[in-house]
C-alpha cells in the first residue's frame, strides 16, 4: 500500500515530521525519557555522540557506549506524544521513505522508557525503581487502533466493577511488558509493579487546586484495586501507551520509573536528581552488559 503525503507526512529534508529524524539516525535500543534535558543526563554517559537533533519537545542524541550503539529520545508528556513517538520511530525502520510503502523485513526495536512516577502503595519507598509489568492505561489510547488486546479483559471488567467507572470515561485497558526485555532488568534493587496511566497531572491523577475532581479520592481509589495477587501500585502518563502501541507494532518495550513521590504518605523525594541519575546509569550499564 502507497502512503499518501497526508499520512506518511516528511519534512523538507525527507525527514519523519515530528522528530525531525532519519532512518539512518536512530539505533534498534531506544530509551525514552519525558523531558528533554534529560536526554543530555543520559548521553552524557555515551563514549561517542554521532547525532543531535530535535523539534518542538522532541529531542534526540544518537551514540556509542561500550561498543553498543544507543539512541535516547525525549517524548514530552502524556499518550497523546507517544503515539506520535512510538508511530514515527517505527515507521524510520519499518517504511521505505522512497517508495512509501512498508518493508517486507521489519525491524523490532527494543524500547526502554526511564521515568518518573508516584507511589500510591504506602510501602514503595521514596527513590526506589519499579518497573512496570503491567499497565491500565485510562487514555483511550489503544481504543482509536484495531488491537485485539484482550487478555486482561476479565479483569478490566472486575476493575470497572470494583472502582464503579463511569461509562462517560474511556474504558480502561490492561497491558503487559515485554517479559524477554524485561528479564534483561530483573535485578534486587527493582520491584515489579502494575502501573496506571492517565492523561493529565492534576485532575487525571486525583489532584485538586482549584477545580475539583470527578472522582473522589481517586488514588485510594487505585490502590484499593485487587484482582487476584495484583493490585497497582503506581501512577503516571505513558507507560500503557508505550506497551500498546509497541505491541501491536512488533515491538519490545519495558517501562523504568523512579518513584519520587508517594501519594499514600506525602511525600517527595529529597534529592530526585541523584535517584534518576542512579537509575540511569544503572539502565545504560544493563543495556550495554547484556
Amino acid at each position: 500500500m502507497h502512503l499518501r503525503p497526508s499520512e506518511l507526512i516528511l519534512n523538507e529534508d525527507g525527514s519523519i515530521y515530528h522528530l525531525n529524524l532519519l532512518p539512518e539516525d536512530i539505533a534498534d535500543t531506544i530509551i525514552t525519557v519525558g523531558d528533554p534535558d534529560r536526554v543530555s543526563q543520559v548521553s552524557n554517559f555515551f563514549d561517542t555522540i554521532e547525532v543531535k537533533k530535535g523539534k518542538r519537545e522532541f529531542l534526540t542524541h544518537t551514540g556509542h557506549l561500550n561498543g553498543k550503539r544507543l539512541c535516547v529520545i525525549s517524548t514530552g508528556i502524556g499518550t497523546d506524544n507517544i503515539d506520535i513517538v512510538l508511530n514515527e520511530l517505527d515507521a524510520l525502520v519499518n517504511i521505505d521513505f522512497n517508495t512509501r510503502t512498508v518493508t517486507k523485513n521489519r525491524i523490532r526495536l527494543k524500547i526502554v522508557r526511564i521515568g518518573t512516577s508516584g507511589a500510591i502503595q504506602p510501602e514503595i519507598s521514596i527513590d526506589s525503581w519499579l518497573m512496570s509489568e503491567l499497565a491500565i492505561g485510562f487514555d483511550g489510547l489503544l481504543h482509536f487502533y484495531q488491537h485485539g488486546q484482550d487478555q486482561h479483559s476479565a479483569m478490566e471488567d472486575e476493575f470497572m466493577n470494583q472502582t464503579q467507572w463511569s461509562t462517560k470515561k474511556a474504558r480502561p485497558y490492561i497491558i503487559d511488558f515485554d517479559s524477554n526485555l524485561g528479564e534483561l532488568f530483573t535485578d534486587n534493587r527493582i520491584r515489579l509493579g502494575f502501573t496506571a496511566t492517565n492523561t493529565g497531572f492534576y485532575g487525571p491523577q486525583g489532584r485538586t487546586l482549584r477545580i475539583p475532581s470527578s472522582i473522589n479520592d481517586f488514588t485510594n481509589t487505585l490502590a484499593h484495586f485487587r484482582y487476584g495477587n495484583h493490585q497497582i501500585t503506581n501512577l503516571e502518563m505513558e507507560t500503557s501507551g508505550i506497551y500498546a502501541l509497541a505491541k501491536l507494532l512488533g515491538h519490545q518495550a519495558v517501562s523504568l520509573n523512579c518513584i519520587l513521590a508517594n501519594r499514600a504518605t506525602g511525600e517527595f523525594s529529597k534529592s530526585p536528581s541523584i535517584a534518576i541519575e542512579n537509575l540511569i546509569e544503572f539502565t545504560l550499564n544493563t543495556l550495554t552488559s547484556s
